[in-house]
């Protein structure tokens, strides 16, 4: 009976689905920190937290909003060129502030294999922080050659169609048969900041 005298009500962020408190537990356990990747329709937000009983405590952290503002970055800021960005400045910033390890926190998601949860511990992993991570990326679709082949073959047969699907590209003044090498720039210009 649901109201009866031994019914236990479930913690509200279990309720609404937001925290699997079992896997939060193993994580605390393992006193690693954390990458934590969100993401949202328009952008992506990686995060190093450090559990603390008061509250998580950051690390270090890096948005997609970043990307355009710092380094010139054209191309959208939730795809799989950004996670992998974003990553990789996440993981300088934290190799800066003396982090070695991490473990993968993929919050309530299911792994997916080539998934951009993947991709941005990718990038952290380059920037020199070990994660343990079984999960092949693809180094093709990181630099957006899947992109740019499909945009090469959509400009030919359907201009008209190429204009709306690449819209947003072409507004920013990006090619998107361009965008691998757009990417590799951009990369060059994050591996010599000083973030």
């Amino acid at each position: 009976m649901k109201g009866g005298p031994n019914y236990r009500l479930k913690q509200r962020r279990r309720r609404e689905g937001k925290t699997n408190y079992y896997r939060r537990y193993t994580y605390v356990v393992s006193d690693v920190e954390r990458l934590v990747a969100r993401f949202t329709n328009t952008a992506i937000i990686a995060s190093l937290a450090k559990f603390d009983p008061k509250g998580d405590v950051m690390v270090a952290s890096a948005t997609s909003f970043e990307l355009p503002k710092k380094f010139g970055w054209k191309g959208d800021l939730n795809n799989t060129s950004a996670a992998y960005l974003v990553g990789y400045l996440l993981g300088k910033r934290a190799v800066k502030v003396g982090v070695k390890k991490a473990v993968l926190d993929i919050g309530n998601r299911i792994p997916t294999k080539g998934s951009k949860l993947f991709v941005v511990a990718k990038g952290a992993i380059d920037a020199g922080i070990d994660i343990p991570m079984s999960a092949e990326v693809s180094e093709e679709r990181i630099r957006g050659e899947h992109v740019a082949s499909y945009a090469q073959s959509l400009e030919q047969q359907d201009p008209e169609t190429y204009k709306k699907v690449f819209s947003k590209y072409l507004e920013r003044g990006l090619e998107p048969k361009n965008l691998p090498s757009h990417f590799q720039e951009v990369l060059s210009k994050i591996k010599e900041a000083d973030s």
